[in-house]
């Protein structure tokens, strides 16, 4: 079975970390991971300090293993759920949306281990130098907040740019891609939208039945006229924002049209008004099955694909 620096670090089996989706990575689904033997991580969203700790503490009631918190830095409550996250002693933080160098000396004091979300190789060594215990090279393939070069880009030239253990993500949905990202000098894998068809997983059945019917075109990216480029399925609500943006709407108004667009789809599943975060590997995703099941299926499907390396050289 593959092990490898990043499972003593965290405490872990297996190296893969459950993304940090918003609105969807509650405390339920971060235990179902953490006791299938990665990493579970509760996602802070927009939420406040308190709706956060709610689901912290319900992940604790259901595992005795390490698991994470999730902070959205360009959160209003960024401030009060860092904080929080230093008072619950958390295990470890992942961060996104932002740089989370304020916090870092706080965390770092409270016992936490730092993962920083980097998306450039210049964030990557602000993070290095400040103490982060690890890295997340994540490409623009994820579903959420992207940057602009993909995995296969970024991933070498993180793990280049530091001596850390740097983690993958975006595009990674079965074991070729943990083989991948393995083969690009990745330590571990961070998954998100393979996880949306985990039982486990609470969001609409409407939300579900699209994420396995996706196909490879599947997904869309808008936002970046407000600097937030965001990928999500390619819905009513992600085609009219998207020309919305071309229009003569102004930055307030295109602001305000998205406004609890990520709560509408995951608890209500509405076409029209919510935004359906997703990664490109929707198309990969195929079935429900218990979280569990999916860490040793990314894990499991790894191993003959790096075994099976050496026939191509000779």
């Amino acid at each position: 079975m593959i092990k490898t620096v990043l499972c003593d670090l965290l405490g872990i089996e297996y190296p893969v970390l459950q993304g940090g989706m918003a609105w969807i990575a509650d405390g339920r689904l971060a235990a179902a991971v953490s006791e299938g033997g990665g990493l579970g991580i509760v996602a802070a969203g927009n939420g406040s300090a308190e709706r956060t700790r709610e689901q912290v503490r319900i992940a604790r009631s259901l595992t005795d293993k390490p698991f994470g918190l999730n902070i959205m830095l360009m959160s209003p409550h960024a401030d009060e759920v860092a904080q929080m996250a230093a008072e619950e002693h958390i295990a470890v933080v992942t961060t996104g949306a932002g740089n989370p160098s304020k916090y870092m000396a706080m965390w770092k004091d409270a016992g936490i281990r730092v993962i920083p979300v980097v998306a450039s190789v210049a964030m990557a060594k602000l993070m290095t130098r400040l103490g982060a215990s690890a890295l997340i090279a994540e490409g623009g393939e994820s579903g959420g907040h992207v940057g602009e070069l993909t995995t296969m880009v970024l991933l070498p030239l993180v793990c280049d740019a530091t001596n850390l253990p740097v983690i993958g993500a975006g595009g990674i949905a079965d074991g070729r891609g943990v083989a991948a990202a393995f083969m690009l000098g990745a330590c571990g894998v961070q998954v998100g939208t393979r996880f949306l068809s985990a039982e486990e997983c609470s969001i609409h059945p409407t939300y579900r039945e699209k994420i396995l019917k996706a196909n490879d075109l599947c997904t869309m990216v808008t936002g970046k006229r407000l600097g937030h480029p965001v990928r999500s399925l390619r819905t009513s609500f992600a085609r009219d924002y998207a020309k919305a943006e071309y229009s003569g709407m102004t930055d307030e108004e295109l602001s305000g049209r998205a406004s609890g667009a990520f709560p509408t789809a995951v608890r209500d599943g509405d076409l029209e008004k919510g935004c359906f975060l997703a990664g490109q590997t929707a198309a990969m995703v195929h079935k429900v099955q218990p979280a569990a099941e999916i860490v040793r299926e990314l894990i499991e499907g790894a191993e003959p694909v790096l075994r099976g390396a050496t026939q191509w050289v000779k």
